[in-house]
């Protein structure tokens, strides 16, 4: 997991960043990206992709990256996500977990194909949070933090279910969608919000 880090270092790289975003598909709540910079590479606990660990594994993991690296995050609200659209909002989520880590890295090793506006030298790898401990790491963080936010909306909005869901299309949310109608954190560019919203309009 550190093959990429390590070629990134041999060119003469220091601070080396990996990024990761969770909740691109979600019909609601924001996209959450997050940063890392490794202090240090062991790990007692298991780092993978956060989607191949359970819950209480990511939590784990999460606090144990809390001490081992420096981390930002970046979060876009639902509302700046139908203005721009998903994708350029998931570059915008990026870029603020770089600009938000607090000490500047010189290389970045990005999950996936998203483009970032950046002079910073870097590294698309796709499946990254598979194949880079740094991307892993930021799986991780990205997705305990948006899990979280869900888990307060859901206080805000039980009816939704998003503490279980956290906002994705499971055959639940949907059904309470059609019920109760779309909540003001659901995404209005999403189908199948956009044809609610649409139809009533």
């Amino acid at each position: 997991m550190l093959y990429h880090e390590r070629k990134a270092n041999k060119r003469g790289f220091r601070h080396i960043a990996g990024i990761d975003e969770a909740g691109r598909g979600p019909l609601a709540g924001p996209v959450v990206a997050a940063s890392i910079i490794l202090r240090q590479v062991r790990f007692k606990h298991r780092i993978d992709d956060s989607k191949k660990l359970t819950a209480r594994a990511r939590l784990l993991a999460y606090g144990e990256i809390l001490e081992k690296a420096w981390i930002g995050v970046g979060i876009v609200s639902e509302k700046i996500i139908d203005r721009i659209n998903i994708y350029n909002a998931t570059v915008l989520a990026m870029e603020k977990a770089v600009n938000n880590l607090g000490i500047k890295p010189d290389f970045l090793l990005v999950d996936g194909r998203i483009k970032l506006k950046t002079a910073c030298g870097r590294s698309h790898i796709i499946k990254g949070d598979s194949k880079s401990l740094s991307i892993a790491c930021a799986s991780i963080i990205a997705k305990v933090t948006r899990d979280e936010i869900m888990r307060e909306y859901h206080k805000k909005y039980p009816r939704y279910g998003f503490s279980r869901h956290k906002g994705y299309a499971t055959r639940e949310h949907v059904r309470r969608l059609m019920k109760h109608g779309p909540s003001p954190i659901h995404r209005a560019s999403f189908n199948p919000v956009k044809k609610m919203i649409q139809e009533v309009t």
